[in-house]
């Protein structure tokens, strides 16, 4: 098929937005063109990707907000009419579980979303998708209302409900949405059950087998050497950090001479949960042994897969983890958390370790078995690679937007 659609994301190019980038390409040899649209650059401390600077390039954002942006978006808002005005106003009235401030935002951002009318029109967008289910949602939803033009939406996890309020309104205005994991389809079935849009599909980010490889093989650690344990995650309370440095204390303290290093930044560019990370490093004394990266480049996060002897994550929650694909990919005996779908991606002992949450003596027993055990960490590393390839390619999710988009064409021809 031919189509030309938004593709929205908030604060592109983040961190780990590496997948967002790759997955226009593919879209685009599925024939779907996509234009980008963000609602705001992310910290500059959180741009770190060599292809970050084409692609700001290639962005149109909706903040900061200009004086003619007030003035255009004002009257894209009143070019909609009467009818879509009191339709913007039924969403937000509607919206049950927000509160009043949050209700005037909802109202603030039928402002913006007549920014992203403007563009839709320029533009010439059939559809928008955004790859969130927050704030971008709502005015994308907004913006359907103005001009008639469809959106759908990602589900990318951890939970619902870190997305925000008016879920209800913004799950049963989208013509589709996808989501990342099938424990996250599940709970949104729960939830919203009479909210949902006719269109859902599961579809996990997937990994670049053709970049994500090793460029010699793994070799398992050997008694006597320094270990190296790699992890890669955004600096925040649920990617659990703090009990994977607890983990290396025990390690050490049975006579494991492990060196840790966390690829990520927080959303605050540095200033907000690595400090907190940084005094328990410096409490425990174990700044020689335990590196923070800050946000790292797709090159710097193959350097630190192919030298690792162990990938371990110890998340509190997840949708479907990237960082732990690209490690399986990478042939990295990896030792993570069985929280979220995690279960969908691993099989148990099979191609990774699942551990349970909050339990570093149960995450240093199972790393100090891989360790221990070369039989079993080669294994790992080669069945995990093989998980990726037969299951979590990154072509999935666009051939699934593809064929949603697909569908929603058929249903809206004339008879």
């Amino acid at each position: 098929m031919k189509a030309k659609i938004g593709y929205f994301i908030p604060q592109f190019p983040g961190q780990t937005h590496t997948f967002f980038w790759r997955d226009r390409q593919f879209l685009a040899e599925l024939g779907i063109e996509t234009d980008l649209v963000s609602t705001q650059p992310p910290p500059r401390e959180l741009i770190s990707h060599v292809w970050a600077q084409e692609a700001q390039k290639n962005t149109v954002y909706l903040f900061p907000f200009a004086a003619k942006d007030f003035i255009n978006s004002f009257l894209e808002v009143i070019k909609a009419g009467p009818a879509a005005w009191w339709q913007c106003l039924a969403v937000i009235a509607k919206a049950r579980d927000a509160s009043l401030s949050e209700k005037v935002k909802l109202l603030a951002m039928v402002l913006v979303a007549g920014k992203l009318a403007g563009l839709t029109r320029t533009k010439s967008w059939s559809h928008i998708h955004v790859q969130s289910c927050a704030n971008a949602a709502n005015i994308a939803l907004f913006n359907s209302i103005l001009t008639g033009c469809t959106y759908s939406m990602t589900l990318l996890g951890p939970t619902l409900e870190v997305y925000g309020s008016n879920q209800e309104q913004k799950w049963k205005n989208s013509a589709f949405a996808i989501v990342m994991s099938q424990l996250l389809l599940n709970d949104v079935k729960n939830k919203l059950a009479n909210f949902l849009p006719k269109q859902l599909a599961i579809a996990p980010m997937g990994v670049n087998i053709a970049e994500m490889k090793r460029s010699s093989p793994y070799k398992p650690w050997q008694e006597g050497s320094p270990c190296k344990i790699f992890t890669c995650g955004r600096l925040n309370l649920v990617k659990g950090h703090k009990y994977l440095i607890e983990t290396v204390e025990l390690l050490r303290n049975r006579g494991f001479d492990v060196r840790l290093q966390i690829a990520g930044e927080d959303e605050q560019g540095g200033s907000g949960y690595r400090k907190e990370l940084e005094k328990i490093i410096e409490d425990k004394s174990m700044s020689e042994c335990v590196e923070l990266l800050g946000a790292a480049s797709e090159q710097r996060l193959r350097q630190g897969y192919q030298e690792a002897h162990i990938f371990a994550l110890a998340s509190l929650n997840e949708g479907v983890s990237v960082a732990v694909m690209e490690a399986m990919a990478m042939e990295v005996p990896a030792v993570v958390t069985n929280v979220g779908g995690t279960s969908e991606l691993v099989d148990d002992g099979v191609d990774a370790i699942l551990v349970q949450s909050e339990k570093p003596e149960e995450m240093a027993d199972a790393i100090a078995r891989v360790l221990q055990n070369p039989e079993l960490a080669l294994s790992l590393s080669q069945e995990s690679r093989q998980k990726i390839i037969t299951k979590f390619s990154h072509r999935r999710s666009a051939e699934t937007l593809a064929q949603c988009l697909e569908e929603l064409a058929k249903t809206n021809q004339p008879d």
